[in-house]
């Protein structure tokens, strides 16, 4: 099926790994010119190497720390300048921040820096541009909010979702849409910690219906659809990729 994304530009955080790594490559095989940005420069250049043996549209990238006070300006900044307009906006960038009850303040921070006010920030930078151009698509990536501990990432990206949810009314008379994707088990670096050795297997079988852990290209293959035309009367959602799994997953 056609989605329509050929011709047009992205610009996609988190690119150099896991989910962001997949959505990137998804796209340049639709003929999507993205910027991929990330803070491994051998990730994102082996990304690039990835993609031309495909024959997708090769990404510009760059590395920078998006949690750097700057990083949000000097981001919106690179893509205008190399992309000269965007299309789609997809906020990937997070990082797991278990806590316990009584967390400390350094790494809650950290938390809210990186999965809330990072993203945030960068969507309200380029937000009068797309608002100019009266079109787009934002997909803001978001987590499981249903944990048997506390995670800080989970708490800011469950403030992600209720601040697009918002931003996705108000935006909505220009013609641009917000969604969020939210992942259950997905076979990432990060999950793996958590699930080592059979552990997978058991845990897969007893409470996900589907039978394994999603991949990255499932998550990928819902984001290329959200931010495409096949799904312009969807905005203000959050699309949830998990193959059935029963709540409380760790």
């Amino acid at each position: 099926m056609d989605l329509y994304l050929k011709g047009k530009t992205a610009l996609v955080t988190g690119a150099s790994q896991g989910i962001g790594r997949a959505i990137v490559k998804e796209l340049a095989l639709e003929g999507v010119q993205v910027l991929a940005t990330g803070r491994n420069e051998a990730l994102l250049s082996d990304l690039q190497s990835a993609i031309k043996a495909t024959g997708g549209i090769v990404p510009y990238t760059i590395a920078l720390d998006f949690t750097a006070p700057e990083g949000p300006q000097r981001l919106a900044e690179a893509a205008l300048s190399t992309l000269g307009h965007i299309d789609i906006l997809i906020n990937n960038a997070g990082r797991s921040q278990p806590l316990e009850p009584v967390g400390d303040e350094v790494t809650w921070a950290a938390a809210m820096t990186l999965d809330f006010e990072r993203p945030r920030q960068l969507t309200q930078l380029l937000l009068p541009h797309f608002m100019e151009r009266r079109q787009g698509a934002i997909l803001n990536l978001v987590s499981s909010y249903e944990l048997r501990s506390i995670n800080g990432s989970a708490v800011a990206k469950a403030s992600i979702a209720a601040w697009s949810k918002a931003l996705s009314s108000q935006l909505g008379p220009y013609g641009i849409r917000v969604n969020c994707l939210q992942p259950g088990l997905i076979d990432t670096e990060n999950i793996r910690r958590f699930f080592p050795g059979e552990e997978r297997h058991r845990f897969a079988q007893s409470e996900i219906p589907l039978g394994d852990f999603g991949t990255p290209e499932d998550m990928a293959n819902m984001a290329i659809f959200l931010v495409s035309p096949r799904a312009s009367y969807v905005t203000g959602t959050v699309a949830v990729v998990d193959g059935g799994m029963r709540r409380y997953p760790f």
